[in-house]
């Protein structure tokens, strides 16, 4: 009786943390203002992005590109076409008598970083003063660019993350990874919003090119297959401070599309993971430990209390009040994404996430997983 109570008493100070934890991410959500776009200032724009075997989708991320409602003779579109093999380079070339710049990747030996040494190759030859990425099957409006420019104009940031939202659902599966990475984006922006910023998405990723080069580019974290984006997002935190933005405005969100196949997204989330063992800021670290243990108590509380009813009590505890601050959180998070019928999927989504979250946490740091038909690490 003694051991269960000990386990009683760590599972509700884990919960304890982890609702303190949400509570938080809920702070910097509410701390981030809803920006609504005036005006802008025409300013030098490079959009860079990476591709590799997108031919499937690339021509409507084109169309989006060129449709923005933005000064033609100020934009700059370049494509790095990474060693595709389906055609994807020949059909950034058709666009070529639309301003569309192509280049493409020599690179005769291997190496763990593609996209990364992708995007520094493109900057060093963009002559925008703000760069802009975004992925190669991903969909926009025609005011996001200009609501990013203006929103850099007004707030003087070295960096802004945007929102990316998945769209175009064809399964439940599809759907339930939707609400998921709604939370991931709403706990990117809060953690901007309070001023300690974690993570951001590559797909929707503004920063000065200045700025780039100023702290170093992707020097120190370009052994790592992943992280041009948060680990970026570190770097340039740890210079400029208070000087990284998130755009809460639906005018600047991207979209792209869920993982379709269980496989996929598992690869797609060990990839994400594995970013984590580089991370400087040890409180991040820290913080992604205790929640992975708070979910890792949930399961081993379920599974002893088939012995132990206590314990399972005790999880069911744990379970309603990781229901309770996530339904606030992702209210929040999906009526600004303008998918509140999502929230339908939470109580599912409660419940195997833990799984999810406690598989995730070794896997993605335990080793290789697949990334464009390549084995990095």
């Amino acid at each position: 009786m003694e051991v269960q109570n000990i386990i009683s008493l760590l599972s509700a100070c884990l919960t304890f943390v982890y609702v303190a934890v949400v509570i938080f991410f809920i702070r910097g959500w509410e701390k981030l203002k809803p920006y609504a776009y005036k005006s802008h200032r025409p300013l030098p724009v490079s959009i860079i992005i990476a591709a590799r075997d997108e031919a499937e989708n690339i021509h409507k991320t084109i169309a989006d590109l060129l449709a923005q409602d933005y000064e033609k003779e100020y934009l700059e579109i370049i494509f790095i076409d990474d060693h595709s093999s389906d055609g994807t380079g020949v059909i950034i070339s058709s666009y070529a008598d639309q301003g569309v710049k192509l280049i493409s990747l020599n690179e005769i030996d291997a190496i763990n970083s593609y996209k990364k040494k992708a995007i520094q190759t493109a900057i060093g030859e963009a002559k925008g003063e703000l760069i802009i990425t975004t992925d190669a099957d991903c969909r926009m409006g025609p005011n996001w660019l200009k609501t990013i420019v203006a929103y850099y104009q007004d707030g003087g940031y070295k960096m802004i993350s945007s929102p990316v939202v998945y769209f175009d659902e064809a399964s439940l599966f599809e759907r339930a990874q939707s609400l998921e990475f709604l939370f991931l984006i709403g706990m990117g922006a809060s953690t901007i919003g309070n001023g300690k910023p974690s993570t951001c998405n590559g797909a929707n990723l503004a920063y000065e090119r200045k700025a780039f080069y100023e702290v170093g580019g992707f020097a120190g974290i370009d052994d790592l297959a992943s992280g041009d984006d948060e680990l970026l997002l570190h770097k340039m935190a740890a210079k400029y401070g208070n000087k990284i933005g998130f755009l809460k405005s639906p005018e600047s969100i991207v979209y792209t599309q869920a993982k379709p196949t269980l496989q996929a997204f598992i690869q797609q989330r060990k990839r994400w993971a594995s970013k984590s063992t580089r991370y400087k800021n040890k409180s991040i670290i820290v913080l992604g430990i205790l929640v992975w243990v708070f979910n890792l108590s949930i399961m081993t509380n379920i599974m002893a209390g088939i012995f132990f009813n206590q314990l399972l009590l005790v999880a069911l505890a744990q379970l309603v009040f990781k229901f309770l601050i996530e339904l606030l959180f992702l209210r929040k998070v999906t009526s600004f994404a303008r998918r509140p019928e999502l929230m339908q999927l939470l109580p599912l989504l409660n419940v195997l996430h833990i799984v999810y979250i406690v598989y995730i946490g070794i896997a993605g740091n335990s080793g290789k997983y697949n990334w464009k038909g390549r084995m990095v690490k």
